[in-house]
């Protein structure tokens, strides 16, 4: 569970926010953010694929994935659903398994309706600035998150 600080008011620092507009209806995009057969298509950085071994879409269901990436490593992947509001809103604890690890953070993801397209927002919330950055420079996480939106984008696209 990512544990947040009461010390600022402001989350800034420990925040990533990467945003697309989608070129598809939110129902839509809503369900392929959501169920297996289409995250498979989609889910990841470019040139990553996507493993789901389990997937409960409900409040204190989890999702368990694991990440392939293009080198041959794997990456574990478990969000437990904290808030779930079809077609509008996923929160999640994020994390790479069961055990807390530093850069686990907290993902909340809007869907918001833009006439027949998609503003999709995806927000990190990470315990310290330290884990946030550490994130960015170690996974290239804000570069991996507009990758993975843009895979999005192109696979709802062709549906």
């Amino acid at each position: 569970m990512v544990t947040m600080s009461n010390e600022s008011t402001s989350t800034a620092d420990r925040e990533i926010v990467i945003s697309r507009l989608i070129n598809a209806p939110r129902e839509l995009v809503y369900e392929a953010w959501t169920d297996p057969r289409h995250m498979v298509h989609w889910y990841g950085p470019n040139g990553f694929t996507s493993t789901i071994t389990e997937c409960d879409v409900r409040v204190g269901g989890v999702m368990r994935m694991m990440m392939h990436g293009p080198d041959g490593t794997d990456y574990p992947n478990k969000m437990t659903y904290l808030e779930v509001v079809p077609p509008e809103r996923i929160v999640c604890e994020y994390g790479a398994g069961d055990e807390p690890d530093p850069g686990d953070f907290l993902q909340t993801v809007t869907f918001e309706d833009a006439g027949g397209k998609t503003q999709v927002t995806m927000r990190a919330l990470f315990a310290t600035a330290a884990a946030r950055d550490m994130v960015v420079e170690k996974y290239g996480a804000i570069e991996g998150g507009n990758q993975t939106l843009a895979r999005l984008d192109e696979y709802v696209s062709k549906l």
